[in-house]
């Protein structure tokens, strides 16, 4: 009988191709108990809004663990408590006795909900001093227990001030002395009024309808009605161009790269609050890219897909349009940070077409991005991947969640006071109407996003590839035009300012009042606005942002005009006819009439 070696097993082509099949079997195996794991995930999203469990957990468990074995904290803690509890029993007997004058506590200065006069009356002055001292005693058993990562203690902090701003007595009948007048003043039609509005609230949610009022700020009626033409369209943009209402227009044309979280038209909401308007009566050919709202078979659309079939297809549109070889870049926010990459590109592939940029409430250093930062590690992250993996796209409902999240005491609670118990509905605006207006996220273009930028900080590290290399911020050279906003929940301030250290380019820096979006829609004559301004030329060394903010004094006003005698000034001074409205031939041939339809496209 002939014996078969080693070596003949090894090469015996059944047993490779046994082993291959046993190899495919483990894999399709291992793969199928993910695909459990993720639609486990998904179901459990639906509940959570796409927060992981697991984050918060290993969060409370790691500041409670630590506090368990404090005991110097866990005394100083009974201190406080024992304080703050004969704070408010001298303060109820002082009042008893006619004595208080003043409060035991105020709240923060942006806390609005005790500002009625009817709060400092008998029972319900005790009723939110007592909140307050809760609340403060709560944030003291947050903060500043040894051992606990910064990123837990944030994570509990927020997480704890959220469940306290549920439990405000301003959010009860009983306890809310405005809604008890409201309720003896109408007999309680507010609340007969308010639960009206409780099911026709609901109903339009489930309906995926416009919240009431947005009917009359629709885009292409009342909204984003500044003249224009959709002169170029692709799988995953609409490029807008803007008739001139000038006689003569400036040589260098200005494109605009919005955000994809939302609808391209806050920069041109009403016609005395656009953007776009404004820069066109001020002498510029403008574009605007309109983002398309992405369905499951754009799920493997990435980062990358963004910058190369948006930006750098715009860029070439409106080259062919103009005939111009350079123009002024506008983005913002996610837009800025996509444009803010496709220069870097360009300023390594010795590309000068963008003359400028202006990137308006835009990270670029991703760091210290604020609270938003509290949903961004690893277990966040994967545990958001797989709930948007059984759609191809995050919800508009979870993205827009999030956001008011960041600020529930105004945005949501005190809303639902207003709307729900004193049954009054809230004026709605174009800014509050556009902010309704949903968009989604494709899967691989928001899992890049926050990997690449938010977790790993690729951009500002150098680190982020294009086409196989890295690119680098500190390429750019051009002039920068940054604006960042005081109040800023997306975008903290001082995270834009990060600018400075990334790159060698001349930046005017400006920081305005206002939010992430009020604060950029800043018309001339809009009152209340100021702003502060500086100019970093090549020489000049790196300021302090609170030196900064220290130093440089406020001018009253709107930065739009600045912001048009900065484009003036970078712009070539010999005016010109205004181009045609696209080209005679496709591509670029004019077709619709702004603002096109991918800005109908509802979720």
């Amino acid at each position: 009988m002939r014996k078969v070696t080693s070596k003949n097993k090894v090469n015996n082509p059944n047993i490779k191709k046994e082993n291959k099949d046993i190899t495919s079997v483990e894999n399709q195996l291992s793969q199928m108990f993910k695909d459990h794991d993720r639609v486990l995930a998904s179901l459990l999203g639906q509940v959570t809004q796409g927060i992981s469990p697991a984050a918060l957990l290993y969060a409370f468990a790691d500041w409670l663990l630590h506090l368990s074995i404090s005991p110097g904290k866990q005394f100083y803690l009974c201190h406080k408590a024992y304080k703050k509890y004969l704070t408010l029993i001298n303060f109820m007997k002082d009042f008893i006795l006619g004595k208080a004058e003043f409060p035991c506590i105020d709240p923060l200065p942006q806390d609005k909900r005790f500002a009625d006069e009817t709060w400092r009356h008998w029972p319900f002055n005790v009723f939110y001093q007592s909140f307050l001292l809760v609340q403060q005693w709560w944030w003291n058993a947050t903060t500043d227990v040894s051992g606990v990562s910064q990123h837990h203690i944030e994570i509990v902090t927020f997480i704890v001030r959220q469940i306290l701003d549920m439990a405000s007595p301003s959010n009860f009948i009983m306890t809310n002395p405005e809604v008890l007048a409201k309720t003896y003043e109408t007999q309680g039609t507010n609340l007969v009024q308010g639960f009206l509005n409780y099911l026709e609230d609901r109903k339009l949610e489930r309906c995926h309808e416009l919240p009431n009022g947005a009917e009359n700020h629709l885009p292409g009626e009342s909204v984003a009605i500044t003249p224009g033409k959709v002169v170029f369209q692709n799988d995953l943009i609409e490029l807008i161009q803007y008739f001139p209402m000038t006689e003569k227009v400036y040589k260098e044309p200005i494109l605009i790269v919005p955000a994809w979280i939302m609808k391209y038209y806050i920069l041109d909401l009403s016609p005395h609050n656009s953007l776009v308007r404004h820069l066109v009566q001020e002498g510029h050919t403008v574009f605007i890219i309109s983002w398309k709202n992405p369905s499951r078979q754009d799920e493997n659309l990435g980062l990358n897909d963004y910058m190369k079939l948006g930006v750098l297809e715009a860029i070439q549109a409106v080259e062919k349009i103009t005939g111009q070889q350079q123009m002024h870049a506008v983005g913002y926010c996610l837009g800025g940070t996509i444009l803010a990459i496709t220069k870097a590109y360009l300023a390594r592939c010795k590309d000068n077409r963008l003359k400028t940029l202006t990137l308006l409430a835009t990270q670029t250093d991703f760091l210290e991005p604020g609270e938003l930062g509290l949903f961004i590690d690893e277990s966040q992250i994967t545990f958001l991947e797989n709930y948007m993996w059984s759609k191809g796209y995050l919800d508009a409902s979870n993205l827009s969640g999030a956001f008011q999240i960041l600020n529930s005491k105004d945005l949501i609670f005190s809303k639902n006071v207003q709307t729900y118990l004193l049954g009054e509905r809230q004026v709605m605006t174009d800014l509050m109407a556009w902010n309704a207006d949903k968009t989604r996220l494709p899967y691989k273009m928001h899992s890049e996003y926050l990997r690449k930028l938010y977790l790993h900080n690729q951009l500002a590290l150098g680190k982020y590839e294009v086409e196989g290399e890295n690119i680098t911020l500190y390429d750019i050279t051009t002039p920068i035009f940054c604006v960042a906003t005081s109040r800023d929940h997306v975008a903290p301030w001082r995270s834009v300012y990060k600018i400075h250290l990334l790159t060698k380019s001349e930046i005017t820096f400006v920081l305005t009042n206002g939010g992430h979006n009020a604060g950029i829609i800043s018309e001339p004559n809009h009152p209340g606005r100021h702003y502060q301004a500086t100019t970093r030329f090549h020489h000049e060394n790196y300021i302090d942002p609170e030196v900064w903010e220290r130093q440089t004094s406020i001018s009253k006003g709107s930065w739009w005009s600045m912001w048009s005698n900065w484009l003036k000034k970078h712009s070539s001074q010999n005016l010109h006819m205004p181009p045609s409205m696209g080209t005679k031939e496709e591509p670029y041939q004019a077709k619709m009439a702004a603002p096109g339809q991918y800005v109908h496209m509802r979720t």
